[in-house]
């Protein structure tokens, strides 16, 4: 069985985090830069929240709010689901899809150690597919 710790294994614990007190105008400026969707909202090493494209549209733009005056801790989703470094793909799609959501903190210990996506999913089992595919090709056709 696959886990999340298999992707990060590929994709490394890179993740991009911000404090409750940056800006929505940083974090934005951040996720622009960083081509990411979302950050996860720290103190120290917790995750007390995560800031996402949605937060975005929906509590800045929307709500008529100033991105420079609002604080992403007044506007990050909260609480977070998580996952672990153990924890099934299978699961994770099912939280994802459940929750309408495309990003997974994963954090070990109470401390955030990488980050998963939707694409991060979709990605590995593709892969996975393909060599199934090469391999089940061999194995009837015996040629690459």
């Amino acid at each position: 069985m696959i886990h999340v710790s298999d992707i990060l294994q590929k994709k490394g614990p890179k993740v991009a985090s911000v404090a409750g007190t940056t800006s929505v105008v940083e974090a934005a400026r951040r996720m622009n830069a960083d081509h990411i969707g979302s950050v996860v909202v720290t103190e120290g090493e917790r995750v007390v929240g995560i800031f996402t494209e949605r937060d975005v549209l929906n509590r800045i733009v929307a709500a008529g709010r100033d991105p420079a005056q609002t604080r992403v801790a007044d506007v990050m989703t909260t609480p977070v689901a998580c996952c672990r470094g153990d924890t099934k793909l299978d699961e994770c799609r099912r939280v994802m899809r459940e929750k309408r959501i495309r990003h997974l903190p994963v954090v070990e210990g109470g401390r955030l150690v990488g980050m998963i996506s939707i694409g991060d999913l979709n990605a590995f089992e593709a892969k996975e597919q393909a060599e199934t595919i090469h391999y089940l090709s061999e194995y009837l056709y015996g040629r690459t």
